[in-house]
């Protein structure tokens, strides 16, 4: 159980950070390998350091989401009373699902003409649709994050929950 408390937590954080610190061994690496002129160069490096970066901006969706991180008008919110701002925030929820769910609806049709054309990335060679799935992986993964949020909205709401974020 702690565990699986710890993923909902921490999944996209630790994936994130995961991303970062790659880019950061990849791009030293290539540094340092610049400056022995006995070894060859990283001709992969940038590319690699831009997916994992790609990667990272599509995971930190979910996450704001999940932890209420997300960039708002709070003008609105500080003159309503608790239970006006619980049910902005589930209106607000139910927009972010709405919104994750159209993008997501939007881009499996992409990453499945990326996996039908067969693209492959230039330095690396990789497979192009993994680049793009990380955009499902974004946009699936916020729109569970969003529902997550709105359960918890709801409960708050009921006067059920502790507004644990």
């Amino acid at each position: 159980m702690k565990a699986i408390k710890w993923l909902d937590r921490h999944f996209e954080e630790f994936l994130m950070i995961l991303c970062l610190v790659l880019i950061v061994i990849v791009m030293l690496l290539q540094v340092v390998i610049r400056k022995l002129p006995w070894l060859p160069a990283l001709t992969w490096a940038e590319e690699f350091c831009r997916f994992a970066w790609i990667c990272s901006v599509f995971l930190s969706l979910p996450y704001t989401i999940r932890h209420q991180n997300m960039l708002r008008v709070t003008a609105l919110m500080d003159v309503l009373p608790p239970k006006g701002r619980v049910a902005l925030n589930i209106a607000v929820d139910v927009i972010v699902i709405a919104v994750m769910a159209l993008l997501l609806w939007h881009a499996v049709p992409l990453v499945v003409d990326r996996y039908t054309s067969g693209e492959t990335s230039p330095a690396m060679l990789w497979p192009m649709w993994t680049m793009y799935f990380f955009m499902i992986t974004g946009f699936g993964l916020g729109m569970f994050r969003g529902i997550q949020v709105l359960l918890m909205h709801m409960a708050d709401l009921r006067g059920e929950h502790g507004g644990d974020a």
